[in-house]
């Protein structure tokens, strides 16, 4: 009688073990598509692998419990999963980076920009779409199925079953915080490798890596961080002041920019970005590669760095969720009008939001801009450059603008623009010189829409301060492997520091109608442009020209994969030595004080701030 009920409960148990360990496998294929990589992960014994199959075969079993029937919890959890996988696979092949749990916060961004993907690529979407309605057609058909045939559990089974799973379910929480020691995940050769995250997810799996990524929702203090390591801090000999004729500051973050004769055997006439060429005062080095435009953006309108916060993470999407000090903060307190312009939707990257916590006055974007003139399918970058000059015309007070443009947004599918006047020669496929036609002619637009407004600054009595800067490299994809550019279609996150600048440099310019091009700034990070952006308008501040000034005397790129120093010199993997620089340290104290600490920072680095902000609600 005994064995009768032992060998059903047995063969259930070695099923579901089947179950999961071919969803696991599957998950795997699908998400490295590679065969041979998927078999070597299985194929060492006590890794993450087999972790990762106990894991769905007790969750597996604990969702029959509370669904009631056997194997009813596969009929959610495969679907999804694969799903999961193939998601991380597209998004590592175009972007470069795995998916992570954070990446679902902007999930109606990518449900915005699914019709440019298929205007590029139709019958992929009319297959995707295909595939949509069928899997639900099979799902709902494998649920009646179930529920006709396989039996309810008794209510003692189903107790035995979430007695057994849950406590070893519970056990395995520990190794979800990456930051802490964990007893389990030592034993289980589990390594987080939050510092490499495609790593991470070769050696840990798709599956148990994202699980991984789900904590980095919270950023732990910096070690040694306190009321007193932030006293310690050297003060700025630095004060708030703005000339008594106050300049107008206009920073211009255009979308994918870039030089695209820097391709290895590319020809382009004619020159598709003579003014940015002739002007141009430095290079922005992006810690993003292809797009993540917000990570950018945060930092050049912040001061602050990505490299201090978790791979993968997107401040204007996790932790803006509070007022923090931005150039436009500081700029309204000293009676600027700060506005952003974009003409894109106020809820992409979150930005409605966080330009509000980040102290601007408005937010000009499709909903309350005027018809903006398209260049191929987007609003085009002499429809923003005119709404810049008539806001610029229509202010009296001096003002802050931050607009981001919006045409150059890839994909780059040829033919983009049938007046197209660039032609391009290369020695690739035709596609792949049509698609960089398609850039450059964009490119080519951005850098007019520059000059044009350069000329109208010309003309003003005003002092006007111009900034121009590309957010990372566009996402060209096949046309950087048919040049020889790159050996696949994203820049690897880690790689010798050279090609490191290589394939993060962006033109900048910095510009004034009253002494013209600034001189060179060399490659710098985002972080340091209001340094250099407030140091070209006279103006002084504690933390943007005084802290950051001091700063850049020591490194001018601060990543979170290397350090570059004042002189050129790398520092590459500088977050995993023992001893920090003191001045990267400090850099690291202020923006967690700022943005999740005590904020005791505040009065004499952000004075502006004082009484101002309210506690941080992450």
């Amino acid at each position: 009688m005994r064995s009768a009920r032992i060998w059903p409960a047995a063969r259930y148990g070695f099923y579901s073990l089947l179950a999961s360990a071919t969803l696991v496998f599957a998950i795997e294929l699908i998400f490295r598509g590679d065969f041979g990589s998927t078999a070597g992960f299985f194929l060492q014994p006590f890794k993450p692998g087999w972790t990762t199959i106990v894991l769905f075969t007790l969750t597996v079993i604990a969702l029959d419990a509370v669904l009631g029937r056997a194997y009813q919890a596969l009929i959610l959890v495969a679907p999804l999963t694969l799903t999961l996988a193939f998601i991380g696979h597209q998004k590592s092949h175009y972007l470069g980076d795995p998916l992570y749990p954070t990446d679902f916060l902007f999930a109606r961004q990518i449900v915005d920009l699914l019709p440019l993907l298929v205007r590029e690529r139709p019958l992929t979407g009319l297959a995707m779409v295909a595939g949509l309605v069928g899997l639900l057609a099979l799902l709902i058909f494998a649920w009646r199925q179930c529920c006709r045939r396989i039996r309810v559990m008794s209510y003692r089974g189903r107790a035995a079953r979430l007695a057994l799973c849950i406590p070893l379910l519970a056990s395995f929480v520990s190794i979800m915080d990456y930051a802490t020691f964990s007893w389990t995940r030592d034993r289980l050769n589990i390594i987080p490798m939050m510092w490499d995250q495609k790593e991470n997810y070769n050696s840990n799996g798709f599956a148990l890596a994202f699980a991984l990524n789900v904590p980095m929702a919270h950023v732990t203090a910096p070690a040694g961080y306190s009321d007193k390591a932030i006293a310690a801090i050297a003060r700025p000999q630095v004060t708030a002041s703005v000339p008594a004729d106050k300049p107008d500051i206009i920073i211009v973050m255009s979308e994918s920019f870039w030089d695209p004769t820097e391709l290895p055997g590319v020809t382009i006439t004619p020159d598709p970005i003579p003014t940015v060429r002739s002007l141009q005062s430095g290079s922005v080095f992006s810690p993003e590669f292809g797009g993540m435009t917000a990570n950018v953006e945060f930092e050049a309108l912040t001061g602050f760095s990505n490299a201090f916060l978790p791979a993968g993470s997107i401040p204007y999407q996790q932790y803006v969720r509070a007022p923090v000090p931005s150039l436009a903060t500081f700029l309204k307190s000293e009676g600027y009008e700060a506005r952003a312009i974009h003409p894109g939707t106020n809820w992409f990257w979150n930005r409605g939001n966080v330009y509000q916590d980040f102290g601007f006055d408005d937010f000009k974007s499709e909903e309350n801009l005027p018809p903006m003139t398209k260049r191929g399918p987007l609003a085009s970058d002499e429809s923003m450059t005119d709404e810049i000059i008539r806001e610029g015309e229509e202010t009296d007070a001096p003002f802050f603008f931050f607009a981001v443009s919006l045409q150059n947004h890839g994909p780059y599918e040829p033919n983009r623009y049938p007046d197209a006047a660039h032609a391009v020669q290369a020695s690739t496929s035709q596609w792949a010189r049509d698609s960089l036609q398609s850039y450059a002619e964009g490119a080519a637009d951005a850098d007019r829409g520059l000059q044009r407004l350069i000329d109208w600054a010309k003309n003003r009595d005003r002092p006007t301060v111009i900034a121009f800067f590309g957010d990372h490299l566009p996402p060209l994809g096949p046309v950087y492997v048919e040049t020889g550019f790159l050996k696949n279609n994203v820049a690897p996150r880690k790689e010798a520091p050279d090609q490191m600048l290589r394939h993060h440099n962006t033109p900048l310019v910095l510009w004034s109608n009253r002494s013209g091009p600034v001189e060179q700034t060399g490659a710098i990070s985002p972080a340091l442009l209001p340094f250099h952006v407030l140091k070209a308008a006279g103006i002084t501040h504690p933390y943007y020209t005084g802290f950051l000034g001091a700063l850049s005397e020591r490194y001018r790129i601060v990543d979170r994969n290397v350090l570059f120093d004042a002189n050129g010199e790398a520092t590459p993997d500088w977050a995993r030595q023992k001893e920090t620089d003191p001045a990267i340290r400090d850099f690291r104290y202020l923006q967690y004080d700022m943005m999740f600490g005590k904020r005791r920072a505040g009065p004499d680095f952000f004075p502006e701030t004082v009484n101002k902000l309210i506690a941080h609600t992450s």
